[in-house]
C-alpha cells in the first residue's frame, strides 16, 4: 500500500513547512475549517478511525462526548508519551512529518471548540519536542495558528508540554494531572476527561497517531479510509518490530494483515535462522502469544478475539533461545518500577511478582510459585486499580505463566531451598526483671 503516515520519510528537509505545503499539507485544516465542527466530527466518526494509543476507541465518539452546551474552555491533548516498551512509532512520524501533526492537532480541536491545544511528549524525547516546537512556530508564522485563522473567526494556540519520563503518565487522566503540574496519579471514572479533564474543563485526549490520521480523512474522505482494513478496523496502521528479527523497525500496513506476514515478510523473518517461540502484539501489556497464533490478524477485534490486544502496535518477538522465565521477569521488573503506588493491587502485586520471579531466576523456586503468580495477577486485574497499569503487568505475566508453565516447573524442579538466615540473638531478648513479663 501507498505511504499515508510515513509519505514523508527519506524525502529532503520534510519537517519544514515549505515542503509540506508543496505535498498539499494544511488542505485538510483549510476544508475543515469551511465543514464546521460537527460535520468534521461526523467524517471522523463515519471514517470509522479507532484510537492508535491501545485502546483502539472510535475517535468521533471519543470528540462527541465532549458537552455541546458547556460555556467555558476546551481543550485538546495530544498524548505523545510514548512510554509502552516496545513503541516507538510517534516519534518516526515526528522526526519527519511534524507539521502532520500540528494539522491533526488544530483540526481535532477546531471540531471540538478547543481554542487551546497541548502536545504531551515524554521528558527524554528532547529532539523530538524541539522538533515539534519549530513546526509549531513555522504553522504560526504562516496563519494556519493563531488569532481568527485564516480568517475563520477561531483562534487556536498549540503548546508543547514536557513531561518527566514516568510511564504512568501515557495514561490519560496521570497526564491531566502532570499538565497540571502534580504528581502523575491516574485519576477516578467517571468522571472522564470529556467532561471533566485539565483544569477541570472538558478534554479530549488522542495519540499523536490517531490525530496524524485526520488531516487525510479530511482531504479524501471517510469512504477512502474506511476502504484500508476491514470493517470497524479500518485505516493504515504503524506497527513497531523490535526484538529477534533480520530487519527491525516501523512497517505502515493496513490494519487486518496478519503477524506472520509483518514479522517473515515485512520484518525479515526471525534473525540467524531460528524458529519464532512468541511475541508480544502490542508492547509489553498485552497477553503474549505463541508461535501458533503467528496467523493472528494485527487489528483490534481479532486480536481481541485471540486474548490479547493490538494496544499500540509494538510487536517484540522472541526466538527459540529465549526463556520465558527471564521474559516475565524482565516485564514484572519494568512495571514494579513504574507502578505510581497510589492502588495497593497495583504497588504490591507488581512487586511481589518481581520477587517470586527473581527468585526462580535465581534457582530458589518453589513449587506453588506459578499457582501465586496467578492468583496475585487475578487478583491485580480486570478493574482492580484506578488505571489499566495493574492489566499492564497482571495480563502478560499470567499469559506466560499460561501458555509457557513447563518452563517455570523445570526451572522449579532443579531449583534448591534458600538458605535460612540465622536469626540475630539480641540482648534484651527473654524475660524482663521488673516488668513482670
Amino acid at each position: 500500500m501507498e505511504p499515508v503516515l510515513l509519505r514523508a520519510r527519506g524525502v529532503p528537509d520534510s519537517r519544514s513547512i515549505a515542503t509540506y505545503l508543496a505535498a498539499g499539507g494544511y488542505e485538510g485544516w483549510k476544508k475543515a475549517l469551511g465543514m464546521g465542527p460537527d460535520a468534521v466530527t461526523k467524517e471522523v466518526l463515519d471514517s470509522e478511525l479507532r484510537g492508535r494509543g491501545g485502546a483502539g476507541f472510535p475517535t468521533g465518539r471519543k470528540w462527541s462526548f465532549v458537552p455541546k452546551d458547556h460555556p467555558g474552555p476546551r481543550y485538546l491533548v495530544c498524548n505523545a508519551d510514548e512510554s509502552e516498551p516496545g513503541t516507538f512509532k510517534d516519534r518516526e512520524i515526528i522526526e519527519y512529518d511534524p507539521h502532520q501533526v500540528v494539522e491533526g492537532v488544530a483540526i481535532a480541536s477546531f471540531a471540538i471548540k478547543a481554542n487551546t491545544a497541548y502536545i504531551y511528549i515524554r521528558g527524554e524525547f528532547v529532539r523530538w519536542a524541539r522538533i515539534l516546537e519549530d513546526a509549531i512556530a513555522e504553522a504560526r508564522q504562516r496563519g494556519f495558528l493563531g488569532k481568527n485563522v485564516m480568517g475563520s473567526g477561531f483562534d487556536l494556540d498549540v503548546w508543547v508540554h514536557r513531561g518527566a519520563g514516568a510511564y504512568i503518565c501515557g495514561e490519560e487522566t496521570a497526564l491531566l494531572e502532570s499538565i497540571e503540574g502534580k504528581r502523575g496519579f491516574p485519576r477516578l471514572k467517571p468522571p472522564f476527561p470529556a467532561v471533566v479533564g485539565v483544569f477541570g474543563q472538558p478534554t479530549v485526549i488522542n495519540n499523536v497517531e490517531t490525530l496524524a490520521c485526520v488531516p487525510h480523512i479530511i482531504v479524501r474522505g471517510a469512504a477512502w479510509f474506511a476502504s484500508i482494513g476491514r470493517p470497524k478496523n479500518t485505516g493504515p496502521k504503524l506497527f513497531c518490530v523490535s526484538g529477534h528479527v533480520n530487519r527491525p523497525g516501523v512497517f505502515e500496513l493496513p490494519l487486518g494483515v496478519t503477524f506472520r506476514e509483518i514479522i517473515e515478510e515485512h520484518a525479515g523473518g526471525v534473525r540467524g535462522g531460528r524458529q519464532l517461540k512468541a511475541f508480544f502484539p502490542g508492547g509489553s501489556s498485552a497477553p503474549i502469544l505463541t508461535a501458533a497464533e503467528v496467523d493472528t490478524m494485527a487489528d483490534f477485534d481479532a486480536c481481541a478475539a485471540a486474548g490479547t490486544m493490538l494496544g499500540s502496535g509494538g510487536i517484540i518477538v522472541f526466538d527459540d533461545t529465549v526463556d520465558m522465565v527471564d521474559v516475565a521477569d524482565n516485564v514484572a521488573h519494568f512495571y514494579a518500577h513504574e507502578s505510581c503506588g497510589q492502588c495497593t493491587p497495583c504497588r504490591e502485586g507488581s512487586d511481589w511478582c518481581m520477587d517470586i520471579l527473581d527468585r526462580i531466576v535465581a534457582g530458589h523456586g518453589r513449587p506453588a510459585d506459578p499457582d501465586t503468580l496467578l492468583r496475585i495477577c487475578r487478583f491485580s486485574s480486570a478493574g482492580m486499580t484506578i488505571c489499566p497499569l495493574g492489566d499492564a503487568f497482571a495480563l502478560p505475566i499470567s499469559s506466560i505463566v499460561n501458555k509457557y508453565r513447563s518452563e517455570f516447573e523445570r526451572r522449579i524442579a532443579s531449583a534448591t531451598p534458600l538458605p535460612q538466615k540465622k536469626q540475630p540473638v539480641l540482648p534484651w531478648a527473654g524475660p524482663c526483671p521488673g516488668f513482670g513479663i
